[in-house]
């Protein structure tokens, strides 16, 4: 049974008032490989069915949400069952509104509905795999030692519904992360990007940015706890806004639960947040990181709702010229606010305007400070003001006089990706990157790297 066999059938089924199902097909090829020799590689393929059934009742509107994976396609009608049951059982749905219909809906949402779900093969590794071997040779050849994998998945995804929608989505989503290694292990470098189809990744040039950061390791220099001027390359970059991203939500905001919360129950949306006009946006056309053009909601949730499935979404400006201008809003929590419906998106820029310096030249312009590679095991303390806290890992450096003079022990740091915003001393080039703590959840990232006058670097830390 095909995917789109499946969500007709499952509708067909139904016997609630109205019936969403979703058919996620994916398939994966991945590499792994440590000490300069590939280890393993495969391929994985895999189905999972949501059946979200809407009953009206007296009291309201319920939804009972059921998934599954590997559903055969005599258990299908088992799925809807269960899922019509949960409605039954549950209560009413404070978030519920009509189906979206055709005219919410992308205009070329269903055009390739009938197409086979896309797949990937490890063929797709066929250019890469060559230059990686490359790599481990010359590795291998200056006593280093290279560790990481590779990963390829195209998730084709169904949306059907009740209301006559039929969209599909096709989702390439790739990344590579690598850890270099001296032969000794005293030293450490991290390195990643992230790709669609592994065409783009130049793997020579990740091997040598590792190895520059391992050269720079050869001298040791302990600091201690405080305040410096800091650097964050693009990834750090991303893991920190990523994180504010997630925790922008309209509901919580306009209850007074967040850093985007305005005493007495509105929100910050209109208020100057940045030091410097930077522009954090989303779009699902964005080139070479474009993602679903409509709201695949498998549950409900705060900042999530099953019933605007199928939703258009539209390029999102969530910081303009340095001020807050969206949160992430469905129909629900926006009638609630006030404020536009604007669903998340599955990808974010950082940006300023103008020309501006790359890392390299922000280096070189550097009299005394940090370069903050590597971000890792963040976790929030405060969301009234997004404090949040962490370690740095495999690659912190002092820079002198416009020159990285040597690697510097791990520290345990508390910032606040907001606060980080008001205090920006320099904005640098935007490029695509690849967030650390945050790549098995997302991967479709640009930003710049960021100058931070006083960076906390809290305490020192042992991990390594």
């Amino acid at each position: 049974m095909t995917p789109q066999e499946m969500v007709e059938r499952a509708l067909a089924v139904a016997r609630s008032d109205d019936c969403i199902a979703i058919a996620d097909e994916s398939s994966t090829a991945n590499l792994r490989w440590a000490n300069n020799t590939l280890t393993t590689n495969g391929v994985a393929r895999s189905r999972q069915l949501t059946v979200i059934a809407i009953s009206r009742r007296s009291d309201g509107t319920a939804a009972g949400v059921v998934s599954r994976a590997g559903v055969r396609p005599d258990q299908v009608e088992d799925v809807v069952r269960a899922a019509e049951q949960a409605a039954r059982d549950g209560s009413t749905a404070e978030d519920a509104r009509p189906l979206v219909d055709s005219s919410g809906a992308p205009a070329d949402g269903s055009g390739n509905w009938e197409d086979p779900p896309n797949e990937t093969t490890i063929g797709v590794f066929e250019g890469f795999a060559p230059s990686l071997g490359e790599a481990f040779r010359a590795a291998a050849a200056a006593d280093r030692r290279l560790f990481g994998f590779a990963q390829h998945e195209v998730v084709s995804t169904y949306v059907a519904t009740t209301s006559g929608l039929r969209l599909r989505h096709d989702q390439p989503s790739g990344k590579v992360e690598i850890n270099a290694k001296s032969e000794d292990f005293a030293r450490s470098a991290w390195t990643g990007v992230a790709t669609r189809n592994f065409g783009d990744v130049d793997v020579a040039a990740l091997d040598a940015q590792l190895t520059q950061r391992l050269e720079w390791a050869r001298r040791r220099v302990d600091l201690p706890a405080g305040r410096y001027e800091t650097i964050l390359p693009p990834s750090s970059v991303a893991d920190l806004m990523t994180y504010m991203y997630w925790s922008a939500g309209g509901r919580d905001a306009h209850e007074g639960q967040t850093v985007f919360s305005r005493p007495g129950g509105e929100t910050r949306v209109g208020e100057s947040l940045a030091a410097v006009p930077v522009t954090l946006r989303s779009d699902p056309a964005a080139p070479g990181m474009e993602c679903a053009p409509f709201v695949v909601a498998h549950a409900s949730g705060r900042d999530s709702s099953v019933f605007d499935n199928g939703l258009r979404l539209g390029a999102t400006e969530w910081i303009k010229d340095g001020r807050l201008a969206a949160l992430l809003q469905t129909r629900h929590s926006a009638a609630l606010t006030g404020l536009p419906v604007t669903p998340a998106i599955d990808n974010l820029v950082l940006e300023a305007p103008g020309q501006r310096p790359s890392l390299e030249e922000m280096i070189a312009q550097t009299d005394r400070g940090l370069l903050l590679t590597c971000l890792w095991y963040i976790r929030e303390v405060d969301p009234q003001t997004l404090l949040l806290t962490g370690l740095t890992r495999d690659g912190v450096y002092l820079v002198e006089r416009g020159e990285v003079v040597g690697a510097v022990n791990n520290f345990r740091f508390n910032e606040s990706p907001v606060s980080l915003l008001g205090r920006l001393a320099e904005v640098g080039r935007t490029q695509p990157t690849l967030p650390r703590e945050w790549s098995d959840f997302f991967t479709r990232a640009a930003m710049p790297p960021l100058r931070i006058p006083d960076f906390n670097m809290s305490t020192v830390s042992q991990a390594s």
